[in-house]
């Protein structure tokens, strides 16, 4: 009879393509795992494992049958947490975030949370989106918080607020800081933008209609702090989410700017798995975070940076 067991076994081995690593990733010595995957080779009937020195690969049935796998273990993951989950919050929540929210976003959220549902278990991980899906979708983890959308068929979604993009370019550049701007008026050649992979740099070309073929070369940057500090140094401009405003801009030398109406943004949501059970958790983390990081909660740290920096050019009021 297959196992829970081979099955777990069989799934690190299609992630590590390694006896080795993934018997350290499951705890178990390389004999044993090695000596599952054989069992579940003979339950199936069919060969999973093309064994070579130094490595090995999967057959394409044994690709298909890790896929499978995975989704196994996931429902066998909300299964247990259906059968012990009591109240709401409670207990243990692995929590997703990407890069371009974790450091604005859990600043203000974890406190309330903690306060709110003390019984609450949370730990957090912190990557891009498509490793946090992937995650998302094997079990590992219980929830996403992601710039939308989140595809996947296996995966449901919620809206929780609109994040606006605002231009952060050196102080001295000639756009004047007293109205809005088009997106028009955004030199896409002087554009900073993370590097691959990260879904804010897909996004800012989008907005900016520049295709990934002419975007400016790629500094490598992996945090919007750099970012910044190119901005800052006159490297050139970027497109900033609002959320990270007030983080992130606390340098005279930097200088923000609103988009005219409608302003360009992206939509903050929640993630989770469709067989997960835990839906009442997510909806109650997402009143969490929406009356936390609410439009006039998210605009505060901007408007007075946008004062400050009227004031010291006299300019008025937009």
């Amino acid at each position: 009879m297959i196992t829970l067991r081979q099955l777990r076994y069989l799934a690190a081995l299609a992630r590590h393509r390694h006896f080795g690593r993934a018997a350290e990733d499951c705890a178990v010595t390389q004999p044993a795992l090695s000596m599952q995957v054989r069992e579940l080779e003979r339950e199936i009937g069919a060969e999973l494992v093309e064994r070579r020195t130094g490595d090995i690969a999967l057959t394409e049935t044994g690709h298909e049958v890790a896929r499978r796998a995975e989704h196994i273990l996931a429902a066998s993951r909300d299964l247990v947490d259906f059968a012990r989950h009591r109240g709401v919050l409670a207990g243990k929540l692995r929590l997703g975030v990407i890069p371009t929210l974790a450091p604005y976003v859990l600043p203000h959220m974890l406190p309330r949370l903690q306060s709110t549902y003390p019984e609450l278990r949370l730990e957090v991980r912190e990557t891009r989106t498509k490793t946090l899906l992937e995650e998302l979708v094997a079990g590992d983890l219980d929830t996403v918080m992601l710039a939308m959308p989140a595809e996947g068929a296996d995966v449901e979604t919620i809206g929780l607020f609109d994040d606006a993009f605002l231009l952060a370019l050196p102080a001295a550049d000639p756009l004047p800081t007293g109205r809005r701007i088009a997106v028009g008026d955004v030199d896409r050649h002087r554009l900073i933008l993370l590097e691959e992979g990260h879904c804010l740099r897909d996004q800012a070309l989008a907005f900016c209609g520049a295709p990934s073929r002419d975007a400016p070369a790629s500094l490598g940057a992996t945090s919007l702090a750099t970012v910044m500090q190119m901005v800052a140094n006159g490297y050139g401009v970027t497109l900033l989410p609002e959320v990270a405003a007030g983080v992130e801009v606390r340098d005279s030398r930097v200088k923000l700017l609103r988009f005219a109406q409608p302003e360009p943004a992206r939509t903050i949501g929640l993630a989770w798995r469709r067989t997960s059970p835990r839906k009442r958790d997510f909806a109650a983390l997402g009143e969490i975070i929406t009356e936390t990081l609410g439009r006039s909660g998210r605009r505060d740290a901007t408007a007075k940076h946008l004062r400050s920096e009227r004031a010291r050019r006299g300019a008025p009021l937009p």
